[in-house]
């Protein structure tokens, strides 16, 4: 795999220092899902699935409880006796395991084992526990390829939250959506955590003092996977709520020791492997290519987010972006963002899915007509690093006090964030400082 130079080592979502060598380091994967065996109708598990057999997994769900989230699952499809029954059993437990997670984070019910109550891990493995489940499922009724497809289609979308954004009637209470992304190079390191997901569970259902008043947050994960992106997962998410929102901002891990405020968002991928080691690099694919421009920008307040104290890390305007300009045929990065008429090969986020997610979503506020009236955009956190001596992914341990207390502390900078954003917007009347894209 050929990758583009990315200012300060950044692929995007990609997080560590390693993650900028060639996917080719990584250990040869499994065969992506395919039939199970002739007629049976089930599927094998995916690549991603397949990691689930790893010790950190096992580890992870035993110590958080949710090690009987699948097993639960597997009963429930067994006692379906057609495909209404199973969508209904899909839907009850995809969105029992979401209210589950966000629970455990935000200190409701039994912790259920001894892993920090921060914890995004349980969520991420209980639901690939749950798919395989589904995927390689043999029911005693007729199910279709497509049919199948859809129930994990509706299993993904229950167990991130994506269908149980709900904000409360009435004025007075500014309507916020952020995004967080599951974990991911697990290839690399099984135990990984992603703070964005942790935020996402920390932050759903919860009321935040402003400057503006307060806020009312809902959230919902994604898969770092491209075919969900290009399947529309974004849009279908995102899309019956953004003209109801009075801020949004989808949250990815980034760069080591800061946060950044990515300016300008590009229109190309550039082929780092997924979590299902799937790799794309090709324009975003998107609806109405012909309509499609090559940048979209943030219309969030990053002066006010880069001037405010709020936390541990310091926070970056970041404005690089890699294109090739007019007339050009190689890439070249700009320090200071796209120049007219130019194609996109990086935004300031990269070529990854954290690029691709800023990109879609602001792209469908522009399509919806609210480049001038909503606030938007992305955020990268710092990486989520182990603590000092827990460095090795081969006999370090699943979790460690520095771990958690990184993650904690980028999660309540998440917040912080989250609510200058809105005052600083409310005080302006509107998005401002967000520059307009180069088509």
């Amino acid at each position: 795999m050929r990758l583009l130079p990315v200012r300060a080592g950044v692929l995007g979502l990609v997080l560590l220092t390693a993650v900028a060598t060639s996917a080719t380091a990584a250990p040869a994967a499994p065969a992506p899902a395919g039939r199970a065996a002739a007629g049976s109708g089930a599927l094998s598990p995916t690549v991603e699935e397949q990691r689930l057999d790893r010790a950190a997994p096992r580890e992870i769900l035993r110590r958080s409880g949710f090690d009987d989230v699948a097993p639960d699952f597997a009963r429930a499809l067994d006692r379906a006796r057609s495909v209404p029954q199973a969508r209904r059993a899909v839907l009850r437990h995809g969105g029992a395991l979401w209210r589950r997670a966000v629970d455990r984070v935000q200190g409701r019910g039994p912790a259920g084992g001894d892993l920090s109550r921060d914890d995004d891990r349980p969520l991420y493995w209980a639901r690939l526990g749950m798919t395989r489940q589904l995927r390689t499922w043999e029911p005693r009724f007729a199910l279709g390829e497509q049919e199948r497809a859809r129930l994990i289609g509706e299993l993904e979308r229950s167990s991130r939250g994506q269908d149980a954004i709900r904000y409360p009637h009435g004025k007075g209470l500014k309507r916020v959506l952020v995004t967080g992304f599951d974990p991911f190079t697990l290839d690399r390191d099984v135990r990984i955590s992603n703070p964005s997901g942790a935020a996402a569970l920390a932050l759903d259902g919860t009321v935040i003092d402003t400057a503006a008043g307060p806020a009312r947050i809902e959230t919902a994960v994604f898969p770092v996977r491209w075919r969900d992106f290009g399947d529309g997962a974004v849009e279908r998410a995102l899309r019956p709520h953004l003209p109801r929102t009075d801020l949004f901002t989808t949250v990815s891990q980034g760069r080591v020791g800061r946060f950044d405020v990515e300016r300008t968002n590009g229109a190309w991928r550039g082929g780092f492997p997924d979590n299902d080691n799937v790799s794309r690099t090709e324009t975003v694919p998107v609806d109405d290519p012909a309509t499609q421009p090559q940048w979209t920008t943030t219309t969030l307040p990053y002066a006010d987010l880069v001037a405010a104290d709020t936390g541990r890390w310091p926070v970056y305007d970041n404005t690089s972006v890699t294109e090739i300009p007019a007339g050009a045929t190689r890439p070249v990065e700009r320090p200071d963002g796209p120049t007219p008429g130019s194609k996109a090969r990086a935004g300031g986020g990269g070529d990854y899915l954290s690029n691709e997610i800023a990109y879609r979503a602001t792209l469908l506020r522009d399509r919806l007509g609210l480049h001038g009236t909503l606030p938007g955009g992305h955020l990268h956190t710092p990486v989520l690093e182990f603590g000092a001596g827990n460095t090795d992914p081969a006999t370090g341990a699943v979790t460690d006090p520095g771990f958690v207390r990184n993650r904690l502390d980028i999660v309540a900078q998440v917040r912080s964030l989250v609510a200058v954003a809105v005052g600083a917007a409310e005080r302006s009347g509107g998005p401002r400082g967000g520059a307009d894209a180069h088509g």
